[in-house]
């Protein structure tokens, strides 16, 4: 996996980088990867590949309607493997379990993307128009995507681990987001991993522990 510079993504990124929205503050990355094997990235694809067929031994006596099924495609497999080495190049000091991270992947659609990202980024999408006045922050986003993965022949999925499978966790985070667009032709993946932080907590005038089932909470001055 070779990390690939894009302005186009660059540019957001720089807005993104510790947006201050009043108690809170959204950050967000985005990062673009070529699938071709760098370094070690064959053996640990080799080693995730034997994890998997492993796994698929011991599950061999679950009934048909096994979670794992899917993995019986080389394709899905391959799949897997390269939204997980991009995971390792992502945060290299982190040890994934391929057979868990693949629980964690879910497929989505643009709508699917759109609508959590309108939903949750509509104060720092607001902000972007302030500041940039050219089209809005998702059309922006959209765009970038589409010049270095070509979005209409994109497979999308979300990474949504648990606590102990996270590596994007941060003290104070409120919400945190991740999506990987996979062109398969191109053998291109951009991971766009967005977050919002409670100043609060992460200025140590609140503990960690806030509670926030209730988001309203750390929303009430803000427009959803």
């Amino acid at each position: 996996m070779k990390f690939l510079e894009y302005t186009p993504l660059e540019r957001i990124n720089d807005f993104l980088d510790n947006l201050s929205l009043g108690e809170c503050t959204i950050k967000g990355c985005l990062e673009a990867y070529s699938c071709k094997h760098t370094g070690t990235d064959k053996k640990l694809s080799l080693s995730l590949e034997h994890e998997i067929l492993d796994y698929l031994g011991r599950s061999s006596d679950t009934d048909s309607s096994s979670p794992v099924d899917h993995l019986l495609s080389r394709s899905s497999r391959k799949t897997l493997i390269y939204l997980v080495l991009t995971l390792y190049h992502m945060y290299p000091d982190y040890d994934f379990s391929v057979v868990k991270a693949h629980q964690f992947f879910t497929e989505e659609s643009w709508d699917s993307f759109k609508q959590i990202f309108d939903m949750y980024m509509f104060e720092a999408s607001k902000e972007w128009v302030e500041a940039n006045g050219d089209g809005s922050l998702l059309e922006t986003l959209k765009e970038a995507l589409d010049e270095v993965v070509k979005l209409s022949e994109c497979e999308i999925y979300s990474y949504n681990p648990n606590s102990d499978a996270d590596p994007f966790s941060e003290r104070g985070a409120i919400w945190s987001f991740s999506f990987f667009f996979y062109n398969r032709k191109l053998k291109r993946i951009v991971s766009f991993r967005f977050l919002c932080l409670s100043n609060l907590v992460v200025e140590g005038l609140l503990p960690n522990e806030l509670g926030y089932g209730e988001d309203e909470e750390i929303f009430d001055d803000m427009d959803m």
